[in-house]
């Protein structure tokens, strides 16, 4: 475990889970899930089992660091690496490896999104362990890649290539990436039995990361590996904003995965959704006969099948003749939306915007 460091990204604004999800309060830190932990809290939990607290790091937006020491008081502040910007994963990875780099040359790390539903834990621990001896004895970057069970164009795809040997039965050489395809495509990628969703869940060492970068963002790698003496003095704060003005948006998918030549995935099946949205959640809730998830709070529904309802502690809601529907109640913002239409809540929050400002935002 001393060598083992867990990097959570919390920096995201999860506005497709508006109007629960806002901007001063992401999907991240809320129980999501209805199981009184928010699912950052749930993440760092997850992870205990094989790695320490004081190796965790939490990559997050400023406005955000309050409540991720709130949430997770096992961290100290400095373990809380604050974005000035967002850039996408690719700074926020670099930026983690910058810290860990001034601390541990050896490491080993498991980079996580904050925002995960892991069914069955114990095999996504054991899952996890393989994968991190496998980045041990190997100059690999490694991906999670997830059987699916069912065509899905909200996930992006991983093609399995050439196997890894004998000894790493559940890995492979990633042949291809593909982001989200067309549902004919998707399709074709689940009756192949080639392609496994990506899980956005990356294991690999300090040095075959640090290797990628130098490789394939060599300028993402110089601006943050300028930080590396920085840590912890006066010159910190100045040198980390001055990386991220000048850090272009990228993801680390595009900027490295697709690109090195010593990319695995690890295919496993544990349960997993990445919670992208208020269908994803509905597929891994509690249903009544009918369908309905009822998340929180007291509710009656007539005549209503396959909806997901969410209103809060403390109210009543009476709701009759929806059929696979989102309703969702924030106390000073309702929601409801078909399902199926779900992929439009960005764009409701930006008219939101433009008619009555960030109140409810």
């Amino acid at each position: 475990m001393e060598n083992t460091y867990c990097v959570i990204m919390a920096g995201g604004v999860g506005s497709r889970f508006w109007p629960l999800s806002k901007a001063s309060a992401p999907k991240q830190f809320l129980d999501i899930l209805g199981t009184g932990k928010s699912l950052l809290r749930q993440t760092f939990d997850r992870f205990t089992p094989i790695c320490k607290a004081s190796n965790f790091l939490v990559v997050t937006s400023s406005e955000y660091f309050s409540q991720v020491l709130e949430q997770i008081p096992e961290l100290k502040p400095e373990q809380v690496l604050l974005e000035p910007f967002r850039r996408n994963t690719a700074p926020c990875i670099a930026f983690a490896n910058s810290f860990i780099r001034s601390k541990n040359k050896n490491a080993r790390i498991v980079v996580t999104p904050a925002d995960h539903l892991i069914i069955n834990e114990d095999e996504f621990i054991k899952a996890i362990n393989k994968g991190l001896g496998f980045v041990e004895k190997n100059n690999a970057l490694l991906t999670l890649g997830i059987k699916p069970h069912r065509p899905e164009t909200g996930y992006g795809y991983i093609q399995v290539g050439q196997h890894a040997g004998k000894e790493y039965y559940s890995f492979n050489k990633v042949k291809t990436f593909t982001e989200k395809p067309t549902l004919e495509i998707a399709k074709v990628f689940f009756e192949s039995g080639e392609f496994f969703w990506n899980s956005g869940i990356f294991l690999w060492s300090l040095n075959a990361i640090d290797d990628a970068f130098e490789k394939n963002l060599p300028e993402v790698q110089t601006l943050f590996k300028s930080l590396d003496a920085k840590f912890g003095t006066s010159e910190e704060k100045p040198a980390i904003h001055d990386a991220y003005i000048e850090c272009r948006n990228i993801s680390i998918d595009y900027g490295v995965m697709e690109k090195a030549d010593n990319v695995f995935v690890q295919t496993v099946s544990f349960g997993w959704s990445d919670l992208g949205a208020w269908s994803s959640l509905y597929e891994y809730s509690a249903q009544d006969i009918n369908g309905n998830a009822v998340i929180s709070g007291n509710s009656l529904l007539y005549d209503t099948n396959e909806s997901i309802v969410n209103i809060p502690n403390g109210k009543v809601a009476v709701i009759q003749g929806l059929k696979g529907y989102i309703v969702v109640d924030s106390g000073d913002a309702l929601l409801i939306c078909p399902k199926s239409n779900e992929q439009q809540i960005r764009q409701f929050t930006s008219d939101i915007k433009t008619e009555f400002g960030d109140a409810t935002l």
